[in-house]
């Protein structure tokens, strides 16, 4: 018997990327270079369209006075993105993973739809500066920028395929056009260096609270400490405590170098209201408000720039929401689904309240949701922040990596401002909307609508609240057992080498060149005389999506005949064959059911390689069957492009394909 690491039951954070970046460099800044980039997808958080525009009121109202308080929001969130690296590093688990192993099915439910929620929220945000960007840079209709805004969900998809550091590249040079965007701006607007400065001193002027309070209520993003607990683990960690300990050391210098720079653009864009609107004694509040009143301070070039920076801002926070959102439900749910289609959905669902509101009550609009984004993400953030600083508190799951005393002071601390500010934020909000409700006068029935939206949201609120009680106490009350990414099993070896003759092989023929190497991959493992081969073809013709089996067009004729020369052949070579030929438009799908009921030993496949565009016109069949059936299978990447294979190249001789037509 001998005992190796498996991953049990618990799938990997991002197992698509896991531990596909390698760090093994003796050069000090080559491998801090290696780990840089986990933190730069993450801070483009810190610096959405949500930001934008508490920035934008806190310069234009209060000059520089608010700097401070970029600055401790930036301090809070270095603290809690650290703690969240950390937790994926040494455990090996994201934060939704580690919800799932601490709290019930039905707590885990329930976080999971707040999260999701969230994760929408922070798409319309991103949604509606996108679309505010396209109309502040070419003058489109809001409704346009929203159809356009749908379809970047083929853009992201096309990105992903270039692998972990293209996209940490790529976010890179976002992040980089929006600091240079800003920074012309600030040398055009030439601030105030001593008032700058001075604006490091805390200090609150009368009615800068409330402002105060939403700068910092959106500077920590929910969405970014699970997605930081999951891109750590992009890196090839070892297991031992100087590898974990490395990891933990320069994912901090990342997470303040990343995070630094998201300050720089927050603070950047409150010095150029300050310096712009504060001076000349005008109050902004809106995004449209600034870019329209830029040209008569800094010239035509400020609201070029100020529309790029939005733009790539909303552009690069869309990747990120992605990723949180597949972290959230894998870790979660165990359910992973689609790229495209979780992408679409969480975009159809930001998409609808902004196309709702813009068509009903007009482009004026768009403030007021912006507001609603940054609230919902308020209600959620304590749900995240809570249970992180809980686990790496832990010392039965991080060991020597647990968070120290004075740790655990500095972080509990952080969480109870962001509690009790967005709190009041939230009920701030809900009692400005209630008396706008009693202000209309509308009714529902006998009862003022007023009472009814009071009722609703204060109701969902102490929900929340409770949750939020269980979820802070559980862990001290009722912890749960140590939790482990990577349990022991036990193997026999003995049995793993024993070797195990392939009774049965089928194999999926395409009737094209590719079916050269398809073939030459099962004949590499059958044995003549001792293994079956079933060789199974399913024909797509419109006719046998009617008909099924009782098809007999030419398609369905050439079909029969080529198979049965390939059945020829391959008896000719002292090998034993049979044909199956399937009817249906779900060419994944028939190959499922007719392997389910007559098993094989071995599934020999073709594919065309991932493509954008083949892969959502045609499936994934390779991806659907997998998934459908529980036997090996081996995946064979034709080139269609080159002659086929001499070992089997008589099989497809043209002789043997006469009056035959491909039809699959």
């Amino acid at each position: 018997m001998a005992s190796v690491t498996e991953g049990g039951g618990e799938r990997r954070s991002l197992e698509e990327v896991h531990g596909s970046v390698s760090v093994a460099q003796r050069n000090p800044l080559k491998r801090l270079f290696a780990f840089m980039g986990p933190a730069y997808l993450v801070s483009v958080g810190y610096m959405d369209p949500g930001n934008w525009a508490t920035d934008l009121e806190g310069g234009a109202r209060f000059g520089y006075a608010l700097i401070w308080v970029l600055l401790m929001s930036n301090l809070m969130a270095v603290l809690l993105q650290t703690l969240s690296a950390r937790l994926g590093v040494v455990t090996g688990h994201d934060l939704a993973q580690a919800c799932r192993a601490e709290y019930s099915r039905r707590v885990n439910f329930m976080l999971w739809i707040l999260a999701e929620v969230a994760i929408a929220a922070t798409d319309l945000a991103e949604v509606l500066g996108t679309i505010i960007a396209l109309k502040l840079l070419f003058g489109m209709p809001l409704l346009w920028g929203c159809a356009i805004t749908a379809f970047d969900t083929f853009l992201l998809l096309w990105l992903q395929r270039f692998g972990m550091r293209k996209m940490e590249a790529i976010i890179l040079v976002l992040v980089a056009t929006i600091g240079a965007c800003f920074l012309i701006q600030i040398f055009m607007a030439r601030p105030d260096a001593g008032a700058m400065l001075g604006g490091l001193r805390p200090s609150l002027p009368s009615g800068a609270l409330f402002v105060a309070i939403g700068i910092l209520g959106a500077t920590v993003m929910p969405h970014n400490l699970y997605l930081h607990s999951a891109l750590v683990q992009s890196r090839q960690i070892g297991s031992s405590t100087a590898s974990k300990a490395d990891a933990c050391r320069f994912n901090l210098i990342d997470s303040a170098i990343a995070l630094n720079a998201a300050f720089f653009v927050n603070a950047a864009i409150l010095i150029l209201s300050a310096a712009v609107f504060f001076k000349n004694g005008l109050e902004v509040a809106s995004i449209e408000e600034a870019h329209k009143l830029l040209p008569s301070f800094l010239g035509s070039w400020a609201p070029i720039l100020f529309g790029i920076a939005l733009l790539c801002a909303g552009q690069s926070s869309t990747l990120t929401g992605t990723l949180a959102g597949q972290i959230v439900m894998e870790g979660y749910l165990h359910l992973r689904i689609a790229p495209w289609l979780r992408r679409l959905t969480t975009r159809l669902i930001a998409l609808t309240p902004a196309v709702l509101v813009i068509f009903f009550v007009g482009e004026g609009s768009t403030q007021q949701l912006l507001v609603l984004s940054q609230v919902i993400l308020s209600l959620q953030l304590s749900f995240a922040v809570i249970p992180l600083i809980h686990f790496t508190s832990s010392r039965k799951n991080m060991g020597v990596f647990a968070t120290p005393w004075w740790g655990k002071i500095l972080a509990w601390l952080t969480a109870a401002i962001i509690v009790t500010l967005n709190g009041k934020l939230v009920f701030d909000q809900i009692g400005d909307w209630v008396e706008l409700a009693a202000a209309s006068g509308r009714t529902v029935g006998p009862l003022p609508l007023s009472w009814i939206l009071g009722a609703a949201l204060y109701s969902l609120t102490a929900a929340v609240i409770a949750l939020l009680i269980w979820v802070t106490l559980k862990p001290w009350i009722r912890p749960s057992p140590a939790w482990s990414p990577a349990p022991t099993v036990e193997l026999d070896w003995g049995d793993m080498v024993r070797h195990r003759p392939l009774e049965t092989i089928g194999v999926a023929l395409e009737h094209d060149q590719a079916d050269a190497e398809i073939l030459n991959r099962a004949l590499s493992l059958a044995r003549a005389g001792e293994t079956d081969l079933v060789l199974l073809h399913v024909v797509d013709t419109p006719m046998s999506q009617v008909y099924g089996d009782d098809t007999a067009d030419r398609e369905t004729a050439g079909d029969l005949r080529y198979l049965a020369e390939v059945v020829r052949m391959l008896g000719d070579r002292g090998y034993t064959a049979r044909s199956v030929l399937l009817h249906g438009p779900d060419r994944a799908a028939l190959l499922v059911r007719q392997l389910k009921q007559e098993p094989v030993d071995l599934l020999v496949v073709g594919s065309h390689g991932h493509g954008l565009v083949r892969d959502l016109l045609f499936g994934q069949t390779v991806d659907k069957v997998r998934h459908g059936l529980g036997i090996p299978m081996l995946i064979a990447r034709p080139d269609r492009g080159s002659a086929s294979s001499d070992a089997v190249k008589p099989i497809l001789s043209p002789e043997s394909q006469l009056g035959t037509t491909p039809s699959n």
